[in-house]
């Protein structure tokens, strides 16, 4: 286990369990679940967790964002749940609603070569700089050629690479995923695309055919860096995997259901499915160019001012392809320049906020955050600081918009698919060596923080506190009381009790255990204010003046005593860990009583919060709730 071990525990048993989870995966900054039920996941204890930025539902997945270490927590994370890789999706309740299942597949398919596209992206750069440096004659070297070698790889074969990603999505053998993919991409197959003979016929838009499948035109498509293809050829496979499992023997089907999975997929996908969805990719881009030619300016701004809020959503992820397309069929995007004004925009109303923060431990903590946005990655900034802040947030969204209006008015383009923040900045570099493209960006990014900077310094005012740690020495005026669980077992969330009366929160706020022991012992230090005559209930009123309730078994007021063995009575003073009282669950079951036992904070409304700390396996010296005072 990595250094995350304890964290990604608690995530877990925050999400509802091992058995609440139908998969897992992750970008550069979140861990995105799929749940059985959203409902059971305690997102209060999640976002307490300090390594936990926030927690967000969009496009059908639960999502803990994470930061920069989000792999190390991913890693431990599946080291837990006993799987090897990225997901286990058997009985996996898909998400609802074209956007969110469309966003679902594109994150899936692409969050995990994300990082491996920057790497490869940084040696094109690292390319582009060394020819500004050294001149047109580096461009012969062999280093050269291997550094090119090495960043063009991941676009040349981006069809195989992508045929692994969805095959892992749509539960298709990984294999197969790829040769599908490499299928698209077979020298000989592209020959007959990059053909300089005469066609044979042609399908009008869908383009010429050199040459024929069993007598069925194959239209010459060059589908290498392609990236929709082989995901919709891999989803088809998917679906009709599904019918030849049932009619193949499970003794060959080994290797026959491969067989037949690619007969299949392969023929159709180079016949129908990759002319055609080529032809709307190439619609999409050519109708982004259009109304970026129709007018920069305009584009530029909207998509400065709204990126940030796709980034909240997770619909940011829908413009990744697209800009890959771009690059495809220009060398170069404008679409994904917002990235950089948008995150140094994000950057600069922090710093501001960290200019004016009074409280010291939250200014200490905003650090790490501005270095984070200043690598490229934001969501520490948005979750953590400016979101909530509100005015800030909207000053990186206004200078978002100023930064990217002008970078696009000023025709600057994006040639590498590579890093963002400040190691970003060879994204801008020519292939030929040109800079100017850098300067352009360098000078729209300064001055989208400059406004993004003024405006959060001169409208926003921090209204927070003080830490406890300034020279005054005041508390600060929140305060977390702990409470141990009473008794050993499960704890579970109070909604799941089946007595409305404790459901509904009607008695107050808390939570429950399922008990596998029948020691009852005292969560505060306190005093027994009520000992119900049947003793199925005990109430006690803590030195720090929490009213607690501690309900034995669903209607076990019938019992009368029985199955119940007090060590205490009433007015009796308690210390925290002491025993209260034994119950033997056996007389329960026997009776057919529920042994739920809620445990109420029956004052709640006299507190700020009462937070649920612990769902799952619990011990009586575990905290189960926090009382914010």
């Amino acid at each position: 286990m990595g250094k995350y071990e304890k964290l990604a525990k608690k995530i877990i048993e925050n999400v509802g369990g091992k058995e609440n989870i139908n998969s897992v995966t992750h970008c550069i900054t979140r861990l995105r679940f799929k749940l059985k039920d959203e409902n059971i996941a305690n997102e209060t204890a999640l976002k307490d967790l300090s390594e936990v930025i926030t927690v967000l539902q969009s496009a059908g997945q639960y999502q803990v964002v994470i930061g920069n270490k989000v792999n190390l927590v991913y890693a431990d994370v599946c080291e837990i749940l006993g799987i090897t890789d990225t997901a286990h999706e058997q009985d996996e309740e898909q998400p609802k609603g074209i956007i969110n299942k469309f966003i679902d597949v594109i994150s899936a398919c692409f969050a995990p070569i994300l990082g491996p596209l920057v790497a490869c992206g940084l040696f094109k750069g690292l390319n582009a700089l060394l020819v500004f440096l050294l001149g047109s004659a580096y461009n012969t070297s062999g280093t050269y050629l291997v550094f090119n070698a090495i960043g063009d790889s991941i676009f040349y074969f981006m069809p195989i690479i992508l045929g692994y990603a969805a095959a892992k999505k749509f539960n298709v053998n990984v294999i197969v995923g790829m040769l599908i993919g490499a299928s698209l991409c077979y020298p000989s197959i592209q020959a007959t695309a990059l053909s300089v003979n005469d066609a044979i016929g042609s399908f009008g838009i869908l383009g010429d055919y050199y040459t024929k499948f069993i007598g069925i035109p194959v239209i010459a498509t060059d589908y290498t860096t392609s990236v929709i293809p082989v995901v919709i050829v891999v989803a088809f496979a998917s679906f009709i995997q599904k019918y030849i499992k049932k009619c193949v023997p499970e003794l060959i089907q080994g290797y026959f259901v491969p067989f037949l999975v690619m007969l299949i997929s392969v023929p159709v996908g180079l016949l129908v499915i990759g002319p055609v969805v080529e032809l709307f990719t190439n619609l999409l881009s050519a109708g982004f160019t259009s109304l970026f030619n129709f007018s920069p300016v305009i584009t530029g701004i909207i998509l400065g001012f709204f990126w940030q809020v796709l980034i909240i959503f997770g619909l940011h992820w829908s413009a990744v392809p697209v800009a890959m397309i771009n690059m495809q069929n220009f060398g170069y995007d404008t679409l994904l320049l917002v990235t950089h004004p948008a995150a140094f925009a994000q950057t600069a109303s922090l710093i501001a906020m960290y200019v004016k923060l009074k409280n010291k431990k939250k200014k200490m903590m905003a650090v790490p955050a501005i270095i984070s946005g200043l690598c490229g990655v934001t969501e520490p900034s948005i979750y953590g600081y400016t979101l909530t802040a509100k005015t800030p947030f909207i000053a990186s969204m206004i200078g978002a918009a100023v930064g990217n209006g002008l970078m696009c008015m000023f025709g600057v383009k994006r040639y590498i698919m590579g890093a963002g923040g400040l190691f970003g900045m060879i994204n801008y570099i020519s292939p030929e060596g040109d800079i100017s493209g850098v300067i352009t960006a360098a000078l729209c990014i300064i001055l989208a923080m400059v406004i993004s900077f003024l405006i959060t310094i001169c409208l926003w005012k921090d209204n927070s506190e003080s830490n406890p740690d300034d020279n005054n020495g005041n508390r600060d005026s929140r305060e977390n009381i702990c409470l141990t669980s009473p008794m050993k077992g499960r704890a579970i969330k109070l909604e799941q009790v089946s007595d409305e009366l404790f459901s509904t929160g009607a008695m107050g706020k808390g939570a429950a255990i399922i008990p596998s022991e029948g020691k009852v012992n005292s969560p505060i230090d306190g005093e027994i204010t009520t000992l119900f005559p049947t003793y199925h209930a005990v109430g006690i009123t803590g030195d720090n003046g929490i009213e607690l309730l501690i309900h034995i078994g669903i209607d076990t007021v019938n019992l009368n005593k029985e199955g119940f063995k007090p060590y205490i009575k009433q007015g009796d003073k308690v210390k925290k860990g002491q025993l209260l009282m034994e119950v033997d669950l056996s007389v329960l079951n026997k009776h057919g009583y529920k042994t739920d036992t809620p445990i109420i904070i029956t004052n709640s409304d006299e507190f700020n919060d009462v937070v649920v700390e612990n769902i799952g396996d619990i011990s009586i010296e575990d905290t189960l709730l926090s009382v914010i005072r």
